[in-house]
């Protein structure tokens, strides 16, 4: 027997003495000490990819105002992305895009030209985006930050892959 084995040994006879309370209290204390090693160790994060929405739905840039109006009420979406004909992101139309322009469509009705103003007019063309692969912490720190309700996820070729909104984020 080498002293390793003694040693072991000796803790076994040891706990084997001390009444069950203590061997209990003892195992909860070790418990307690392995809990709090594993809460410092960091989390893995969630990437884009594991919380967005995808396949994205979008609409060409040549779309009216009624198109994106009706998808938007039909889907219950809040933003949209705009694609170009090649199929890349060139800008995004929110709820409240469309609601600044309601008053048109009230007014001059739904068949008017306002109805059929393409989205390239109103649409917001500086779009904050991520990859797949962006840190959902980082995603929902620049919502904060920059007060945007969705992100589109691009690929490599700036085409959508998916979108992450605040709904997402909840």
């Amino acid at each position: 027997r080498g002293p390793l084995v003694d040693a072991a040994d000796n803790r076994a006879d040891q706990d084997h003495r001390q009444p069950a309370g203590a061997r209990t209290q003892l195992a909860a204390q070790q418990a307690y000490q392995e809990q709090s090693r594993q809460a410092r160790l960091p989390k893995p994060a969630l990437l884009a990819r594991d919380l967005m929405t995808s396949p994205v739905v979008t609409l060409p840039s040549d779309a009216t105002l009624i198109d994106a109006w009706t998808l938007m009420i039909r889907r219950s979406f809040r933003h949209l992305p705009i694609s170009s004909v090649h199929g890349t992101l060139v800008g995004m139309v929110s709820d409240r895009d469309l609601i600044r322009h309601a008053p048109d469509l009230v007014i001059a009705g739904i068949q008017s030209t306002a109805a059929r103003r393409p989205l390239a007019e109103i649409m917001s063309p500086r779009v904050l985006s991520a990859t797949p692969t962006t840190d959902i912490r980082e995603i929902a720190r620049v919502m904060m930050d920059e007060r945007v309700g969705a992100l589109p996820i691009l690929d490599t070729d700036r085409r959508p892959v998916g979108i992450v909104s605040k709904q997402d984020l909840l």
